[in-house]
């Protein structure tokens, strides 16, 4: 027998064996390689679309809550307390509708958007960090209309009407630093059309994303603005995302950014799929989220019919965050009209519902808000030597 020619046969045999024996291995694998296999599948998905949204972002124009004409948007920041206020103002007086969703939302000045309410219009909205306490910044942004004599006409002054919705901040930096009625004066005074800037400023300074397993395996949320058109119709909005639960890509339901494995990771994990597999919220937890923002559109709106838009717009977060509107949530969405356009409402609520989940995930901020919080000495330090 000739060993020499005989041994390319035997390799060849032996390297089907092993592919059999291989293939049987795999076959008899562990379920929990399996889903660590279809975890990381999922992390490599989700990083692939944060890249792919970060670089059509770059590529596009930049679309904004200020390309309705007459907005203008106004951030104030501490850095050091983490926390904020952003200011929506309108050029002239406004309609105003909202929405709320969830069951944790802290909103003033809604009395006045009632269209039993004598008051027909609002000259802007406040959007803020602190939690209630942040309502105190609505109070610099009144004093700051009333000096540039804008407001409802009220025998021999002017009374702004301002309404406001607040997310609660308070357990990333300093509790004791809240939104102040300086800051809604500044954020006043400075807003301005153009340009908004986004990521962790303003309302969106302190908010984070994904806390089922509470701040220590959250990520940073951020606030962020879009708009889409209708013909010579715009409609925009600026939402701050300090959602109890994950943000996913609107187009392919990857996720973006959220709750993570381990406090060191960076790992996601899927919020609504470990709720529904019995994962719990820790009571401390409960009040610590909201998703607030603003829709404007220069088409003429009634009460009812903005108080609508604000409606479908809500519809459109289902899209983008998972899971939307928990009794954990304060989700608050107001819409402004500020033009005289004429508009089919069917049609402005379509544009609203389908645009909302880009508004809300571009909120999640800059790709640098997406690192995890600071971890407590840290924010215990940066707010004891800033203060």
């Amino acid at each position: 027998m000739d060993l020499q020619r005989d041994r390319p046969a035997r390799a060849g045999r032996e390297r089907v064996g092993r592919g059999r024996r291989v293939r049987r291995e795999r076959r008899g694998a562990p379920a929990s390689s399996a889903r660590a296999g279809a975890r990381s599948a999922r992390a490599r998905a989700g990083r692939r679309s944060v890249r792919r949204t970060a670089a059509r972002r770059r590529r596009e124009p930049q679309a904004l809550i200020t390309d309705v004409p007459g907005i203008r948007v106004g951030h104030a920041t501490d850095l050091a307390g983490l926390t904020g206020v952003t200011v929506v103002l309108c050029d002239g007086p406004a309609v105003c509708g909202v929405e709320l969703r969830g069951g944790a939302n802290d909103v003033v000045g809604l009395d006045y958007l009632d269209p039993r309410h004598l008051v027909p219009t609002v000259n802007g909205v406040v959007l803020g960090g602190g939690s209630r306490f942040g309502g105190e910044a609505i109070w610099g942004v009144m004093r700051w209309l009333e000096a540039q004599g804008r407001g409802f006409a009220a025998g021999p002054t002017v009374v702004p009407h301002v309404p406001g919705a607040f997310l609660f901040d308070l357990g990333l930096g300093d509790s004791r630093a809240r939104p102040t009625r300086e800051m809604g004066y500044q954020a006043a005074a400075s807003a301005a059309p153009g340009p908004v800037a986004e990521g962790n400023v303003g309302a969106g300074t302190g908010a984070t994303v994904g806390k089922v397993h509470r701040i220590g395996r959250a990520m940073r949320g951020g606030i962020g603005s879009a708009s889409s058109r209708l013909g010579d119709v715009v409609v925009g909005a600026l939402v701050a995302v300090n959602a109890v639960g994950d943000v996913r890509d609107p187009d392919t339901g990857a996720l973006i950014a959220g709750a993570r494995e381990s406090p060191d990771g960076h790992r996601l994990i899927d919020s609504a799929r470990a709720l529904t597999a019995g994962g719990v919220l820790e009571r401390f937890a409960a009040p610590e989220n909201t998703t607030i923002g603003v829709v404007a559109t220069n088409a003429r709106l009634s009460k009812p019919e903005a108080a609508k838009i604000a409606s479908l717009g809500m519809l459109g977060f289902a899209r983008a965050l998972s899971p939307p509107h928990t009794a954990f949530d304060g989700d608050t969405l107001f819409a402004l009209s500020v033009g005289d356009r004429p508009a089919d409402l069917t049609r402005l609520g379509l544009v609203a519902a389908q645009g909302q989940p880009r508004f809300t995930s571009c909120g999640r901020g800059s790709e640098s808000s997406r690192s995890a919080p600071p971890p407590a000495r840290r924010r215990r330090a940066r707010a004891s030597g800033a203060r």
